[in-house]
């Protein structure tokens, strides 16, 4: 079974069990909803979740989202999740419309750029206003392209490639 991050859990609030966390997903309003199921991993490469919880309410904050879990009423109840990682099973992701697709399917895709292939996306860094896209290049530097309209040109998922032009002085 697959699992994919959602959010991380960076501290508590309050006294009432209150969960302050920072979402890595673009359907917030989803994965938070009063009802949805999420699994509790110490670490983003653990195998295995250490519990499964229901979202008893949440609601937007400086950035970030504090959550409330059912069955989970004070402080001591959740300071032991503190630092750990909130993940969705597969088969929760959202279907996308046509031309999106997941950070997680493009990671490990060819870069193409006038028909030569320049590396292999290595990850993804979404640290700005806009992502950067980390691509592996054999005997060179990383190349760090954002992903803007002008620079990633087109995503094939079914080819497994990304065409680009990359813009003269970022290489």
């Amino acid at each position: 079974m697959k699992f994919f991050n959602v959010a991380k859990i960076v501290n508590t609030r309050g006294l009432r069990g209150e969960l302050k966390v920072v979402s890595y997903t673009d359907f917030p309003e989803e994965r938070f909803k009063s009802g949805a199921e999420l699994q509790i991993f110490k670490t983003e490469k653990d195998a295995a979740p250490i519990q499964t919880v229901t979202v008893k309410s949440a609601k937007e904050y400086k950035g970030s989202f504090i959550i409330t879990l059912e069955g989970m009423n004070s402080i001591n109840d959740v300071e032991k999740f503190k630092g750990m990682v909130l993940k969705v099973e597969e088969e929760q992701l959202q279907d996308l419309d046509e031309g999106e697709f997941y950070l997680h399917q493009i990671i490990g895709l060819d870069v193409i750029e006038d028909d030569q292939k320049i590396g292999t996306i290595k990850e993804v860094l979404s640290y700005g206003p806009n992502d950067v896209w980390v691509v592996k290049r054999p005997s060179q530097n990383d190349l760090l392209l954002p992903y803007l309209k002008d620079v990633i040109l087109n995503v094939d998922l079914n080819q497994g490639v990304v065409e680009v032009s990359v813009p003269e002085g970022l290489d």
